[in-house]
């Protein structure tokens, strides 16, 4: 008999604990691709985020409402997916509870992983996706990163006045939400500067390794330069084979270039091409080279845009939640405060930037265009902000 009351007392400490300590953290998940085709953005994310939660945990938690909160971080691989980009937000949801999540990055898994977010009503902010379908009429879903509509025309015009071009060609993934919606904008903005045609839009699967039937077609209707909107593994591919098919003009790629991992794979193929992206490590100040030189302290590598958008990110979340006043240990009712107190944010001094919110949750923010070195470093070009 006292055994069992014993037992009985122990569980109900153990559960009132375990609720206690619950209540007392704030738990939020990251929706990343850790294996699949893109495992080094997911490696970065999870870096930076790393970094972020020690830093805040290690202060005691974030307080919100006078009172302090630790965080806890939950990582659900998406396998560089979209419907497993699907999966892991409803894992993260309705298995792990977290009150908001970060990611995923890339439009493919973004669009869709929004999708489910929103529907479930779970605040989501994705770091690195520029497509404006990711939160188009989404109220439950944010970004950290400017937009294809504003990325397009900045390629696009860098190319026209750099390289002296009157045509360009397009090879896109037609697999990839990102890299369609990019080719389509920039090719509209292209057209409107009436300098001359698109000469080639060609199309690849996201698996393709070999680009030389795409490559010919566009090589043979004379480009000035081809913008490859597209992951750097297919971009690491498709450099080196254009050039061995006689090809010896310049490229213009776009924000999906924006690893160390691309020279990696491209090796001297790829120096002295041009990509836009969100912020350039190169001659960094203030914050952004305080992240850059810890970050580089910490995992002995320079951080890629993704790993600057997921600290930011991670910025604008617990902004949110400061401004939500208070922590509510129902996971649901949280949620509706947090995505309150994002939507309330205007505006965002982070580590790629300063933003303005517009009513869709989007930044509004510069660009850069970056230059691969002949040393394989991205060196700063130009910044372009919107009028």
């Amino acid at each position: 008999m006292f055994r069992g009351f014993l037992s009985v007392l122990v569980l109900t400490v153990f559960l009132v604990t375990s609720q206690a300590f619950a209540a007392e953290t704030i738990k939020i998940g990251f929706n990343i691709p850790l294996t699949g085709d893109i495992p080094e953005v997911g490696e970065g994310s999870k870096n930076a985020a790393e970094m972020y939660l020690a830093d805040i945990n290690g202060a005691g938690g974030l307080e919100v409402g006078g009172k302090k909160y630790m965080l806890e971080f939950v990582y659900m691989d998406n396998e560089s997916k979209a419907e497993s980009a699907v999966t892991a937000a409803l894992k993260l949801i309705d298995q792990a509870e977290v009150v908001a999540i970060i990611g995923p990055n890339s439009s493919k898994q973004a669009v869709p992983g929004g999708g489910t977010a929103n529907e479930n009503r779970t605040p989501m902010i994705s770091p690195w996706s520029t497509n404006p379908n990711t939160t188009l009429d989404r109220p439950w879903v944010f970004r950290a990163a400017f937009l294809d509509p504003f990325q397009g025309p900045v390629a696009a015009n860098f190319a026209a006045k750099k390289f002296g071009a009157k045509t360009a060609a397009v090879l896109y993934d037609v697999n990839n939400d990102y890299s369609v919606g990019l080719a389509e904008v920039f090719k509209s903005a292209w057209e409107a500067k009436g300098l001359g045609p698109v000469v080639a839009y060609e199309s690849n699967g996201t698996k393709d390794q070999d680009f030389s039937a795409q490559l010919t077609t566009i090589i043979a209707a004379k480009p000035d330069f081809i913008f490859v909107p597209e992951n750097y593994n297919q971009v690491a591919l498709i450099i080196p084979q254009a050039r061995d098919l006689g090809y010896k003009g310049p490229f213009m790629g776009s924000d999906a270039w924006g690893t160390p991992d691309l020279v990696k794979l491209c090796g001297e193929e790829c120096n002295g091409q041009y990509f836009s992206t969100h912020y350039a490590a190169a001659g960094a100040k203030g914050a952004t080279k305080v992240f850059i030189d810890r970050y580089m302290a910490k995992y002995g590598a320079e951080p890629a845009d993704y790993a600057a958008l997921t600290w930011d990110s991670i910025g604008l979340l617990v902004e949110g939640i400061k401004n939500a006043g208070k922590v509510d240990s129902n996971p649901r009712k949280m949620r509706k405060l947090i995505r309150d107190g994002l939507a309330s944010i205007k505006s965002f001094d982070g580590i790629t930037g300063s933003s303005k919110f517009d009513a869709q949750g989007d930044p509004i923010k510069c660009a850069v265009v970056v230059k691969i070195s002949d040393e394989g470093t991205f060196v700063f070009e130009e910044s372009v902000c919107p009028k």
